[in-house]
């Protein structure tokens, strides 16, 4: 998983905290689509400090939380048991474990997705769910920024190499930077299906209307996906 370490733990309980996307757009998204159901047990990998835990425990299901850094996991076991693993290897989840797995802004920064999605479809049930956010590819591509057209105010869209690979550094407050590697949409769900996943909903959502108002560079934006979602049904 590039660039993450424990260092990062102050980092992104400081993003989480200060973006209220985070707890008003993202969470209920994965809710959206992961639709969990009581007495079920879903896995949420890469599960942070345990916000999506805490949701997915209000609904009444059980939940497992895993999570590389160890102070993100030991917050994360005030809401569901959490243990400490690396991604993408599940080698400690037995087959068929859980009803449903889900990933929130974790698979943009692994090197290896597929053996994710692997074994993710390894550890669930015959009809259970995959419930996966990610930054949008628009957004990941190599390049692609807003352009602003500064007679007018109009926000065009620069592509960048959408339909190529790679990926961009971001910066991560005084602990350097984060890795967002570049997918596209058709590989992405063209790497599900051929782990025996099979497509039951996809959502692009672009910028909350009322973030969007407060600002005036993301209200020319709100025409742009900002997320995507995508819900997957794992096959017998």
């Amino acid at each position: 998983m590039s660039g993450w370490s424990d260092d990062l733990a102050e980092w992104w309980l400081a993003e989480v905290r200060g973006d209220p996307a985070y707890e008003l757009e993202v969470l209920p998204l994965a809710m959206e689509l992961l639709r969990p159901e009581p007495g079920r047990t879903y896995l949420d990998l890469g599960c942070g400090e345990g916000s999506l835990l805490r949701r997915v425990r209000a609904a009444g299901a059980d939940a497992l939380g895993v999570d590389l850094s160890a102070r993100l996991a030991a917050a994360a076991r005030a809401a569901a048991p959490t243990i400490v693993g690396r991604l993408p290897e599940l080698s400690f989840v037995r087959d068929r474990a859980v009803d449903g797995v889900t990933t929130v802004l974790v698979l943009e920064h692994l090197d290896e997705p597929e053996i994710l999605i692997a074994e993710a479809a390894r550890v669930t049930v015959p009809g259970g769910v995959f419930a996966l956010v990610v930054n949008h590819p628009v957004l990941t591509a190599p390049g692609s920024a807003p352009v602003v057209d500064p007679e007018d105010g109009e926000a065009l869209w620069r592509w960048g190499d959408y339909l190529g690979s790679g990926f961009t550094e971001e910066p991560a407050g005084d602990h350097g930077s984060i890795r967002f590697h570049h997918r596209t949409i058709a590989q992405l769900l063209t790497s599900a299906a051929g782990h025996g996943w099979s497509l039951d909903v996809l959502i692009e959502r672009g910028m909350d209307r009322e973030r969007a108002h407060a600002d005036p560079l993301l209200a020319v934006q709100r025409g742009i996906p900002r997320l995507l979602g995508v819900r997957w049904v794992r096959q017998p």
